[in-house]
């Protein structure tokens, strides 16, 4: 468990150099079919650096504010709240806030950049449908996350990929409505770029889903561990499928947050899921919970 947090941490600097890599190769792209020289490259570098700083302390509110969360107190909610606090109690941990979301759609995220400014949330949906065993099953999930650091990288990829997409756009506007002043000559060059700026965003999204579905396992792993009772893990996310809705807001950059896919199903939605299957997830806690 300790290699494994220490692998999250690791797997921080690769994203963000990941990204940058990315990022540099859109501005480098850019320079070469719009003869800016290094300029585009040299701005796109700083005005990502500084995005992702700004992401870095501030998407945890974001991530919030977007799903409509709304903090409590142990008087406005005493079992979700005594559920995290215990939670927090038994795995060392600072009390995170807690927040509530109203929407019948049952979910729960966790949010922040380190455990010490660490959030978790959880629907009015999944409150009404989860057994006091099952919630904090839920609850430990995302306590899990907060302890593996996942929530550092969900944050920073949160922030990436909207960076990631946003400079691709400009890029596409620049296209279509700046001009190509170095590679009118070119036209295959000039496609091969539109449709690398196209691509990019896809990649990004493909290394969301891809960290996603290793984090969750993860968190699954660490919640039956902290409450020593996978079956009601695995009882929580059974209900999760069946259950399974649309969240009211919904948001396809927040969406690796959330223990359940709060995205309504469809062709891409499966091909860059964030999720792995609930079934699996199920499966994988079954097998395995003679270990915990």
């Amino acid at each position: 468990m300790y290699r494994a947090i220490a692998a999250n941490k690791r797997n921080t600097v690769f994203i963000i150099l990941l990204f940058i890599v990315i990022i540099g190769l859109l501005g480098l792209l850019a320079d070469y079919l719009y003869g800016g020289g290094f300029g585009i490259f040299i701005g796109t570098l700083i005005g990502a650096g500084v995005y992702t700083l700004f992401q870095y302390f501030a998407a945890g509110s974001q991530a919030l504010a977007l799903a409509g969360a709304h903090p409590i107190t142990k008087a406005d909610n005493p079992r979700l709240y005594r559920i995290v606090e215990n939670l927090a109690i038994t795995e060392g941990l600072p009390m995170p806030r807690v927040y509530v979301i109203d929407d019948p759609a049952p979910n729960a995220f966790a949010t922040g950049r380190d455990p010490k400014h660490a959030s978790v949330a959880a629907t009015t949906g999944l409150l009404e449908i989860m057994t006091d065993r099952e919630l904090a099953g839920v609850m430990a999930h995302e306590m899990g996350h907060v302890k593996n650091y996942d929530i550092r990288v969900s944050t920073i990829v949160f922030g990436l990929v909207v960076a990631v997409g946003f400079i691709a756009d400009i890029l596409l506007r620049m296209a279509f409505w700046g001009g190509n002043r170095n590679n009118n000559g070119n036209p295959i060059m000039l496609v091969l770029g539109l449709a690398a700026m196209v691509i990019a965003p896809l990649v990004a999204a493909a290394v969301q889903a891809a960290i996603s579905r290793q984090r969750e396992y993860l968190a699954d792993a660490t919640g039956a561990l902290t409450t020593r009772d996978p079956e009601a893990l695995a009882s929580a996310l059974q209900k999760l499928g069946d259950y399974a809705r649309p969240m009211r807001r919904q948001n396809s950059t927040m969406a690796h947050l959330y223990i359940s896919d709060p995205m309504k199903p469809g062709v891409m939605d499966r091909m860059f899921a964030t999720h792995p299957p609930i079934p699996e997830r199920v499966k994988r806690l079954i097998e395995n919970s003679t270990r915990f």
